[in-house]
């Protein structure tokens, strides 16, 4: 209790002093807080606009080959089939859901005197849970029957829709002609953000119908793509060679022709991407860092120029009997103290700032990419033990210094 009361003495003799190293440390905490703030804000809203994009799938297509092979040269188109899928189902025993697609592109769609530009696709029923095509409520996505059957039905991105029928109309039910041929609408997509439109750009955009009624319409004898979720994210790659090895002893090439087939596997984007947002947040956290610190080293300064300033106390109180630990003990709760004190106004301040930045009125388009700042309690338990080390450091050389003054000398000293 002691050294609380001689901490608050000090304070009030020193004003201006401890006045200016708790700001120190109070903007050096500002700091580390709004960086790692805006780095875990960058990185949940990357994870948010990547999921939508999907998860746990990889998609390849047929290119042509870049190696001979058995008396065939290079250069020659593959072309995937629909007989392709029942081939991989049954011989590939990593592969958990299978769709195959097509993309015919920009398509018009036709409702009584509007018209819309749509990017028109046809996907089978798995696609749709592998690349989180969600329906809005009261509607669905295609679904087996509709494949089995051809069936002339459409699911709608949220943005077709809203060309279409307006903003928030539920629109299934509703009639849409394409090619003169009637479509009954049975779902709307609903709305993602970020990277959610992939390779078509944004997913709002599509309109989707059941892969044997594209192929049918449009007369094609091959696959455009196809897509497959692996057991488990860690059979991705054995997955896709599995198909690599079946599919080049079908087509007749190199099982070690990577040209062959083109890939892109999520799995293990998803993981890239994830250990560059992870390192660009530590990088952040450590700018902040190196300016509490630099506070911290102020506060170590401000604790020397105290045991110089209280060399005769200090030799008074080990005259009557204080030993080194109660000395250190002092010092160092004074510059915890002084770090604690100076750490939550910095900490109170970088909340208000944070508070602040989320409440303007900023464009939406900006914070789908970048994110808003989020403080969250771990970043809260690192700030905190970050602050708590520093205070520690900063006390205890100055108060070993303190603990080893000779008291006699102490005494003579003015």
């Amino acid at each position: 209790m002691s050294a609380f009361i001689e901490y608050f003495y000090e304070i009030k003799k020193e004003k201006l002093r401890m006045l200016l190293t708790m700001l120190g440390v109070c903007w050096g905490m500002t700091n580390i807080v709004l960086m790692l703030s805006v780095g875990e804000g960058l990185y949940r809203q990357f994870t948010r606009s990547f999921r939508g994009m999907g998860e746990g799938f990889v998609v390849f297509w047929a290119q042509q080959t870049s190696k001979p092979f058995a008396g065939l040269g290079i250069g020659r188109r593959i072309r995937l089939s629909e007989e392709d899928l029942g081939l991989i189902r049954s011989r590939v025993p990593e592969i958990a859901k299978i769709s195959a697609e097509i993309e015919v592109g920009e398509q018009e769609l036709k409702l009584a005197r509007s018209t819309v530009m749509a990017s028109l696709c046809g996907y089978g029923p798995a696609y749709g849970e592998m690349r989180f095509f969600f329906p809005e409520a009261g509607g669905r996505f295609i679904n087996d029957v509709d494949e089995q059957q051809k069936r002339r039905v459409i699911f709608l991105g949220n943005n077709v829709r809203d060309k279409l029928f307006g903003t928030g109309v539920d629109p299934v039910g509703r009639i849409l002609l394409f090619r003169g041929i009637p479509f009954t609408v049975i779902g709307v997509m609903v709305k993602k953000y970020g990277v959610g439109g992939g390779e078509h750009g944004n997913d709002g955009d599509l309109a989707i119908i059941p892969y044997s009624t594209c192929r049918t319409i449009f007369h094609r004898d091959w696959v455009g793509a196809v897509m497959f979720s692996p057991r488990t994210p860690g059979e991705a790659e054995a997955a896709f060679k599995g198909i690599r090895a079946l599919l080049a002893a079908k087509y007749r090439f190199d099982p070690t022709d990577e040209a062959a087939l083109g890939h892109f596997n999520a799995i293990e984007m998803a993981g890239t991407l994830n250990n560059v947002f992870r390192g660009i947040q530590l990088f952040l956290g450590l700018v902040g860092a190196l300016t509490l610190i630099i506070a911290g080293i102020g506060v170590a300064n401000i604790m020397y120029v105290t045991v110089r300033e209280r060399t005769r106390e200090i030799g008074i109180k080990m005259a009557v009997g204080a030993r080194p630990g109660y000395i250190i003990g002092q010092f160092v709760t004074e510059a915890l103290l002084t770090t604690i004190v100076g750490g939550a106004f910095g900490v109170a301040l970088a909340l208000g700032m944070i508070k602040g930045i989320r409440s303007l009125p900023i464009q939406h388009e900006v914070m789908e990419y970048l994110g808003k700042p989020v403080f969250s309690a771990m970043l809260a338990l690192i700030c905190t033990t970050i602050l708590t080390f520093i205070g520690l450091l900063a006390g205890v050389f100055p108060a070993r210094r303190a603990s080893r003054v000779d008291p006699v000398e102490a005494l003579r000293y003015e």
